[in-house]
């Protein structure tokens, strides 16, 4: 697929099909628990292309399992039944530790799933663009150090920090490189915790790695969306518009609209309904409210995409899932 094209069009089409980071509640369409999901790469496509096959999205997103690659580093993957996956204790303490961490190989831990799911999605779902998800590099760091520690690590040891950064960054232009053999048409490329740091760090120790990782695999046919939930990504937009990616997804800390101000016309900006407290725990008359006080905010800018502002939770109610979609549907509707 073009992706370029593909963006161009997003952009140029007067009404938007919302693309909202949907996979993991598909759990409860196949009646599967997120245990048996992540285990098995015929259970993703399946969750994937249902989600395909019942709603006109933009595009569809594979998992956002920020575990995978942690754990091919040798961290402890902790799997839930209904919740996703999160990471044990670090291990890594300090250069001696960073120093010995080895570069996994593709295929190692869970990353051989995810990449034959792909393969398996991409043969079901042909009518628009297949995502694959990974964690960027200084989010990396974080669960491998803890995410104190890394954060600490940007004043007090960051020799430490760019060895493992390193390490990180080649493992995952190797795994988006995967990604792409096995037919994505792109990557969400998830930073959250470099939006934690003063922008100065982001500048330092997450924005070249980014930048070297979209350099290495985003062309014509494969499209890098970058994804900040962190709390202080709105002060680092100059840094972020120039990281090299061709669109940026946005969680509910920022105020949308200001985003978009910032950016430039030609990068799509994506976003941004609570995950948690509209998405999980909401009501669908507040996600109607919600997704209609964002759209009035932010649909007057032609590389606005509606869409979550993470990734939905596993046990989030189909019917806020729908007043979503719905709404964003109405609103152009509407507006014609």
């Amino acid at each position: 697929m073009d992706m370029s094209q593909w963006k161009r069009d997003l952009i140029n089409s007067k009404a938007k099909k919302p693309m909202p980071i949907l996979s993991y509640p598909a759990v409860q369409k196949l009646g599967v628990t997120v245990r048996e999901l992540v285990g098995s790469s015929g259970i993703m496509a399946e969750c994937v292309v249902a989600v395909a096959a019942d709603n006109d999205l933009s595009a569809s997103v594979s998992f956002m399992d920020l575990s995978v690659e942690a754990e091919c580093f040798g961290c402890e993957a902790i799997i839930y039944d209904y919740d996703v996956p999160a990471i044990g204790a670090p291990i890594v303490s300090g250069y001696e530790d960073a120093d010995k961490l080895r570069v996994p190989k593709i295929g190692d831990g869970r990353s051989g799933i995810c990449l034959d799911a792909i393969e398996k999605i991409k043969k079901a779902v042909t009518d628009r663009p297949v995502f694959a998800g990974c964690i960027g590099p200084f989010s990396l760091a974080g669960r491998m150090m803890g995410v104190s520690d890394a954060m600490l690590c940007c004043y007090d040891e960051p020799e430490t920090l760019e060895l493992i950064l390193q390490k990180g960054t080649q493992f995952i232009t190797d795994y988006i490189k995967a990604f792409k053999r096995s037919g994505a048409d792109g990557v969400i490329l998830c930073e959250p915790l470099s939006g934690m740091v003063s922008p100065s760090h982001e500048e330092e120790f997450s924005a070249p790695y980014i930048r070297q990782i979209a350099d290495a695999v985003q062309d014509q046919d494969f499209l890098v969306i970058y994804h900040n939930c962190g709390d202080f990504t709105h002060r680092m937009t100059r840094s972020l518009s120039e990281n090299g990616c061709g669109a940026y997804h946005f969680g509910e800390a920022v105020e949308l609209g200001d985003m978009l101000d910032a950016f430039p016309s030609d990068l799509l900006v994506m976003g941004n309904i609570s995950p948690s407290s509209l998405f999980a725990a909401g009501k669908p008359e507040d996600m109607r409210s919600a997704t209609e006080k964002l759209m009035k905010r932010c649909a007057p800018y032609k590389n606005f995409v509606p869409s979550s502002g993470c990734d939905i939770p596993p046990q989030s109610p189909w019917e806020n899932i729908m007043a979503f979609i719905d709404s964003v549907d109405g609103y152009y509707k509407s507006a014609d």
